[in-house]
């Protein structure tokens, strides 16, 4: 074997080993077996690590073979792979993880209302957009708050479980402008591209795929504004539109684990030159501010960061919010 390929080879099976032991377990039984199943056979991680770096990653390959007929177990995934290989790959490559799982607007609520109001929110890795409307959707929390838009309860209500040191906001936040970023904006009217969103929701996740479907039709009322680039580009022109009267807050979602290092770090610099507040939430690993709280994590809960200071524990699909530090994560009234 070519030295080159023996190294993909091996970096595949340790990164699918990890999404299955660390990410699908106890989330996603089908995704579980099927990454542990790649980890252990040569073949098929030969054949993922033919792909493009950026392209290897487990949502990416799982979801386009699911696009193509993998059904139940693992036996079914590697004949799927195996003989549809090069329809999968055309599918992985012409496509990207966009998962935009309106829900991890629950977990960000509690942070945007305790800014100041009206808000300019700036996403970056938008999608279709769907985390640019806070203030569309319905908010059940556990501790008995609920929140509706001012004209009455939205077709998207968004549940959230709140653990110790975080508080559920009073009131939704007020939305002054709204804009994304992405590479590839997804666009709410095209039916192709929505189906591939839900291609993209994990196997069993049938709450998840239906909540997706009714965000999407919310967003297509009033569709947000995504300007497609690359996000260090186009960044600081999109950020100098907003109105100077409300504050502007850039934020984002499981985006930044699909940066090099050096785009990151760029990427921290850059935002620290804009006006405004920055939210962001990402896995743990992902900042050099918030690596030391790993094992508090479990390794799968991403952490919800500030303005460079890490406030809470969240699930990755906004199910749940813990703050940090045995004090209140936030302090909105």
């Amino acid at each position: 074997m070519d030295p080159a390929t023996h190294l993909g080879t091996a970096t595949v099976t340790a990164a699918y080993r990890a999404f299955g032991e660390r990410e699908a377990r106890g989330v996603s039984p089908v995704y579980e077996a099927w990454a542990l199943g790649v980890a252990e056979d040569a073949v098929v991680a030969d054949l993922i690590a033919t792909l493009p770096r950026g392209k290897r990653q487990p949502n990416l390959v799982l979801a386009a073979a699911r696009w193509h007929g993998a059904r139940g177990d693992y036996d079914d995934l590697r004949s799927t792979l195996l003989g549809q290989w090069p329809q999968v790959r055309a599918t992985v490559l012409a496509r990207a993880t966009q998962t935009n799982e309106a829900n991890r607007c629950a977990v960000l609520l509690p942070f945007l209302a305790e800014l100041p109001q009206p808000l300019a929110l700036l996403e970056v890795g938008a999608a279709a957009g769907l985390c640019l409307l806070p203030d569309r959707y319905s908010y059940r929390y556990d501790d008995g708050t609920a929140l509706d838009p001012d004209d009455g309860p939205a077709d998207v209500v968004l549940p959230c479980a709140l653990g110790p040191g975080v508080r559920a906001p009073r009131r939704l936040p007020q939305v002054a402008w709204r804009a994304g970023i992405d590479l590839a904006p997804v666009d709410v009217s095209d039916d192709d591209a929505c189906a591939w969103l839900e291609a993209l929701v994990w196997p069993e996740h049938d709450e998840r795929r239906t909540r997706l479907r009714a965000a999407l039709d919310v967003a297509r009322r009033d569709p947000p504004r995504v300007v497609p680039g690359d996000l260090l580009d186009v960044l600081p022109a999109l950020a100098a539109e907003a109105p100077r009267d409300a504050t502007l807050v850039v934020l984002h979602s499981a985006v930044l684990a699909y940066l090099d290092a050096g785009a990151r770090a760029a990427f921290v610099d850059l935002v620290g030159t804009l006006p405004g507040h920055w939210v962001s939430n990402e896995g743990a690993r992902v900042l050099p501010m918030t690596a030391d709280l790993v094992p508090g994590t479990g390794g799968r809960d991403f952490v919800v960061v500030v303005d460079g200071v890490a406030r809470g524990y969240a699930d990755p699909h906004g199910r749940s919010l813990t703050g940090l530090g045995g004090r209140d994560a936030t302090s909105a009234d």
